[in-house]
């Protein structure tokens, strides 16, 4: 998992980087551009000889790290030209610096055209055969002429960069940075787009660190921002960078180290993360097919779902629970629902009925027939097409989760029938809740004008309050644990929101907990570094993994099917594929 920083914690990393390891700011300057650098040639093919771009500067360390990014791409052939929004000599420090470096490599010349002089323009030729020309504009007037008629070199441009304001900014930009923001903007769409709405793709848009008009520290918007494909964030993710909306606006996210030693950002006290492959990865090694491995050392999970009413979410869910690679899946579905159940199960899921009420959904009695298989599994999901409207299945699934004797997964109405909910989780018997948005605010007892904007905020204070697991669905799920951690969710798409996706996600988390739980604890496994000897078997752990796996499926399927036409099948059907995928990286 990736650290994510605020930008008061990404300052003090930066203050003990020079302070603590003698490293200087501006060496953590040059590594940023070069860093940069790397990522945009990669990008555009493995080199930018040859090619052109486009630089807005701002006067602070933002626009510092632009002027040694232009310098970097110029040594490397490309040809820079930089927009300084104000006056060098206006600007400090390492910024300072760096347009000086610029300057000094000049000489000075006016550029003319047919149209407009410009003033303060120097032209630098350097070593690698390329070009920087830089202007200051430090007037509304300048950077409308730049924008609006000047336009002879603007279709050449491989890429405009945004290294305006990064991540300093804590209020809407206006005036001179705002019109730049527009401008920006309105140049991106004349470029991007081309032969009736088809995207250009040798165009690219760059923000360095954060694109500018976003508030660092959180996912909400302020009025106007810079959109952009692709953000190059230094040292940690910020929350902006991977909390929506804004994260909207970031396009594809990578990020750099810089210098600073990794100690201090383990070190700092953000507790919000986001995942990584690694993080499905070391989960898939620490659970790996031994030899000698057979279904009762590979975990059972039990699902209690379904009704007379839902079928298919007790289908979906029990299909994708067994393709996880679990050992065994049981499905216990009420008695009038069996055969059509059974009927489209996959062969490999055991189906079990238990008594119903007259409209077919689980009853008291189900309990005495669920409670005889928790000495045989080692996971349990309850919820999904359950119809807990009445209130005998309300009090069956409080009654199984009082009495459980294994982890549990809550969806769909096993968490309605908990709403509000007021039960307490423990360490060695977790409870994993996984609601929507609407389902959360049931949970909570609270309307729909309840302030949903935090959602960070709302999923760690549940959890910590009731000390469970919660898997808060939506763009970017979070998963929040009872210590205080929040970890962001990268994968998935659009075409996840579709009915059933809900119930497939249920099935694959019940069966990598169940795996994390049956794995032998003696057997000589994985462990990433740092790691303590034995992780997986925390159910946060399998949590964080199954939702970043299963994301990770949803869009294989988007690529091979579309978003319109995936379905939640076709993400259980692309698990094999994820797992092929990470497990041969």
């Amino acid at each position: 998992m990736q650290k994510v920083l605020t930008a008061a914690e990404m300052r003090e990393v930066d203050r003990l980087t020079v302070e603590k390891y003698g490293i200087p700011s501006l060496l953590l300057m040059e590594n940023a551009a070069h860093a940069a650098a790397r990522v945009i040639a990669e990008k555009l093919g493995g080199s930018v000889a040859g090619k052109s771009f486009l630089i807005l500067c701002g006067k602070g360390n933002n626009g510092g790290d632009g002027a040694a990014l232009a310098r970097i791409l110029a040594i490397s052939g490309a040809s820079v030209d930089i927009l300084l929004l104000g006056k060098i000599d206006k600007t400090q420090n390492e910024a300072h610096t760096n347009f000086e470096v610029l300057r000094r490599y000049t000489s000075e010349a006016d550029y003319i055209n047919d149209l407009i002089t410009l003033e303060h323009f120097q032209l630098s030729m350097f070593s690698g055969g390329g070009f920087v020309k830089m202007l200051e504009v430090p007037t509304q007037d300048e950077l409308e002429s730049f924008f609006y008629r000047q336009p002879e070199n603007k279709s050449s441009y491989a890429g405009i960069i945004d290294a305006l304001f990064g991540t300093g900014l804590s209020r809407p930009l206006e005036n001179l940075t705002g019109d730049a923001i527009e401008y920006f903007n309105r140049f991106y769409e004349s470029l991007f787009f081309q032969d009736f709405g088809n995207k250009n793709k040798s165009f690219l848009t760059v923000a360095l660190d954060l694109p500018s008009g976003l508030h660092a520290n959180f996912g909400n918007l302020f009025d106007a921002n810079i959109q952009t494909d692709l953000t190059i964030t230094f040292t940690a993710p910020k929350p902006a960078n991977v909390l929506p909306p804004a994260s909207r606006f970031n396009g594809e996210l990578v990020t750099v180290s810089i210098g600073s030693p990794q100690e201090l950002i383990d070190n700092s006290p953000s507790q919000l993360f986001v995942a990584e492959k690694q993080d499905a990865q070391v989960w898939l090694r620490q659970t790996r097919f031994e030899k000698g491995s057979y279904k009762n050392k590979r975990g059972h999970a039990l699902l209690v779902v379904g009704s007379k009413k839902y079928t298919g979410a007790a289908v979906m869910s029990g299909d994708a629970a067994v393709k996880t690679g679990v050992g065994l899946v049981t499905v216990a579905t009420p008695e009038s629902a069996k055969d059509a159940v059974a009927g489209r199960l996959l062969p490999e899921v055991i189906t079990n009925a238990v008594a119903e009420t007259e409209t077919g959904a689980m009853s008291a009695e189900a309990f005495a027939q669920i409670e005889k298989l928790f000495a045989k599994v080692d996971a349990l999901a309850i919820g999904c097409g359950l119809d807990a409207s009445g209130e005998e299945t309300k009090n069956l699934v409080k009654k199984v989760i009082e009495n459980r004797k294994t982890p549990v997964v809550i969806d769909a109405d096993g968490l309605n029938a908990l709403a509000p909910f007021e039960l307490q989780g423990s360490d060695e018997l977790p409870l994993i809740l996984t609601p929507h948005e609407g389902e959360m605010r049931r949970l909570l007892g609270v309307d729909k004008d309840f302030d949903f904007s935090d959602r960070v905020k709302i999923a760690r204070d549940f959890s910590q309050k009731h000390h469970v697991i919660l898997l808060l669905k939506g763009e970017r799920s979070l998963v929040a644990a009872p210590d205080g951690r929040v970890v962001v969710n990268p994968t998935g798409n659009e075409g996840l929101g579709k009915g059933g996706s809900g119930d497939t996600l249920t099935g694959i988390i019940v069966g990598f907990v169940a795996q994390s739980f049956a794995a032998p604890k003696d057997l000589n496994f994985y462990t990433p570094a740092g790691a303590k000897p034995w992780q997986a078997s925390t159910a946060f752990d399998a949590v964080v993994a199954a939702l970043y796996i299963a994301g990770m499926a949803g869009d294989i399927a988007a690529k091979k099917l579309g978003m319109r036409s995936m379905t939640a099948s076709d993400v259980r059907e692309c698990l094999g594929e994820a797992f092929r995928e990470l497990e041969n990286d």
